[in-house]
């Protein structure tokens, strides 16, 4: 009797150890506790519990509050997890703009303007040429017209503000009227003359020839003038050693003309010289008529380059 329920007895374990572990997870058979069911509950709290104004971290050198959000992303996850782009933490970085497109919407600039309205007119103009309608010819006229206008009016405000600005009126530097050119002209004379006349205490004239030039024949009598008139010392230098009948007294060539700065062998040919700088001074070659003479050595001698012009 006591071995049948012995028996009995570990039968009813048998089957109550089965029933208890068909009804355990399979994490309880293998041994594995199971996940707490707070855990959920710790994250949920923890993602609460973040501040996003302290979404950060600090800098452990410098001691600053180092923002580690990404603007907008949730602040558990991108901020103290920093999982990034997984959870849609970074925004995408804005294209860089493009200049040209930049340029295009800025005004043109005037002389962009001035071009677009001269190849508008020269377009206007081959078409009416082409093709020669009335439509198209009253179009190139008018817009022509227009353009006319545009420019006398920029002619007139050109005027009145010369008017009011005397430093940018050349005119009264070279009168263009009449009346003011004569007046210019007349002063101009004065000034020239009391140059040439002073001429004499200071320069001299060479004056290079040659017998078989017919220009320097022309051209010697004018030199002779110039010399009594205006009492210049003249040195007549002969290139092939013949004589002239204006200077009866000269010199033959012997390197005077290279070094009197001339090149070429070119006669006739007459030169300045400064006795004071020691210094020649050509004036020009050819034929040049008694007042050219007097004015190119006014030029040369008391005009400072560009003040006349």
């Amino acid at each position: 009797m006591r071995q049948a329920s012995r028996l009995i007895t570990a039968t009813i374990l048998t089957l109550l150890t089965s029933a208890s572990l068909a009804t355990a997870t399979p994490l309880m058979v293998l041994g594995t506790p199971p996940a707490s069911s707070t855990l959920g509950q710790e994250d949920m709290s923890n993602r609460e519990n973040v501040d996003p104004s302290t979404s950060g971290q600090v800098d452990s050198t410098t001691g600053e509050h180092v923002d580690t959000s990404t603007g907008g992303g949730d602040p558990f996850y991108c901020g103290e997890r920093k999982l990034g782009t997984w959870f849609y933490c970074e925004h995408p970085k804005p294209k860089p703009s493009d200049p040209s497109a930049s340029a295009s919407t800025t005004s043109p600039s005037y002389r962009q303007q001035l071009d677009k309205i001269g190849a508008r007119l020269e377009e206007l103009k081959a078409k009416a040429i082409l093709e020669p309608s009335s439509d198209n010819i009253i179009a190139y006229v008018r817009y022509q017209r227009e353009q006319l206008d545009r420019a006398s009016t920029f002619a007139d405000v050109w005027e009145r503000a010369i008017w009011q600005h005397p430093d940018l009126d050349y005119t009264l530097q070279r009168p263009v009227s009449t009346l003011g050119k004569t007046a210019w002209l007349a002063q101009r004379k004065t000034d020239r003359e009391a140059v040439i006349a002073s001429l004499s205490e200071r320069y001299g004239l060479f004056f290079f020839y040659s017998t078989s030039c017919a220009a320097c024949e022309v051209f010697s009598p004018i030199v002779r003038t110039l010399s009594d008139k205006y009492h210049l010392s003249v040195l007549p230098v002969s290139m092939d050693g013949g004589p002239t009948p204006a200077f009866p007294r000269f010199v033959v060539n012997q390197g005077q003309y290279e070094k009197m700065g001339l090149e070429g062998g070119q006669v006739p040919a007459l030169v300045l010289f400064d006795t004071y700088l020691k210094k020649p001074i050509p004036i020009g070659y050819g034929i040049m008529a008694e007042d050219e003479v007097l004015q190119r050595i006014f030029y040369l001698t008391s005009v400072k380059p560009g003040s006349d012009f």
